[in-house]
């Protein structure tokens, strides 16, 4: 079954000292209808804590034009699986997407990262067939693989310069936010998903890329998920850091990709 949402029912819990988040899914009750359409395709990196439905809101926030996003996402797939799996290319060949935002896992040895750009390649020639601009959600590697930062962040652009595509530097913000604050909690306790705090700094970065225009400084820490009463949180101090950290990782590294 193709996740659209955060699995029905789910109730997620995070906390530490400097933030939480308590999230219901929006599932059936969030109908976006938004004009300016996303999709992204990925695994659990893309699904947590309710990504999409974050990014509508954090748009929302700003007063910009209404961002609808779909999200094709299943546990540990690469872009390999999707092109095999079908859903993914069904989803892009509706077209009407802005971008198509592509994820797999870190990448950050040279046998996955050209793993990556062939099938991204692949991916790229049915994006460009319904007018939409690949791109390419760039993550981070485990905990335990600290030291592969540099390498995930050469495989996704790697693969965005090879597609004329966007990148969208998650990892690299995730760095950022360290050297600002080296306590941020931005793993989950797996040291590999994101926390609360992760997905909000990622959701950050894939915001200045869709709306470059748009200052990223004081956008609100409580977020109203959909047309529910979830609410997305983070802490009042955390906020700032983490908006001062995407700002910095877009402008040095991210990349606009051409139609």
């Amino acid at each position: 079954m193709r996740l659209a949402r955060l699995c029905s029912g789910l109730l997620l819990l995070f906390a530490s000292t400097t933030a939480c988040l308590s999230v219901t899914d929006p599932g059936g009750d969030h109908t976006p209808t938004g004009t300016y359409r996303m999709l992204l395709i990925g695994n659990s990196l893309t699904y947590e804590n309710s990504l999409p439905t974050l990014l509508e809101s954090l748009a929302d926030s700003t007063g910009v034009e209404d961002l609808y996003v779909v999200m094709v996402a299943f546990p540990n797939f690469a872009l390999e699986d999707h092109v095999t799996q079908g859903d993914a290319i069904r989803e892009i060949r509706k077209g009407g997407w802005k971008y198509v935002v592509m994820q797999q896992g870190p990448s950050a040895l040279e046998a996955s990262r050209e793993h990556l750009v062939h099938w991204a390649r692949v991916l790229e020639t049915e994006i460009r067939a319904v007018g939409a601009i690949p791109a390419y959600y760039a993550v981070w590697p485990s905990a335990d693989r600290s030291f592969d930062f540099a390498g995930v962040q050469a495989s996704y652009d790697t693969a965005a310069v090879a597609t004329n595509g966007a990148l969208i530097p998650a990892g690299e913000a995730w760095q950022a936010a360290w050297r600002i604050d080296a306590s941020l909690p931005l793993y989950r306790p797996d040291r590999f998903h994101p926390s609360a705090q992760g997905t909000y700094l990622a959701a950050l970065v894939m915001l200045k890329r869709f709306y470059p225009s748009v200052s990223l400084s004081g956008l609100p820490a409580t977020l109203a998920l959909g047309n529910t009463k979830a609410r997305y949180i983070v802490s009042m101090e955390a906020a700032p850091k983490l908006q001062a950290a995407a700002t910095e990782a877009h402008a040095a590294f991210g990349r606009a990709g051409t139609p």
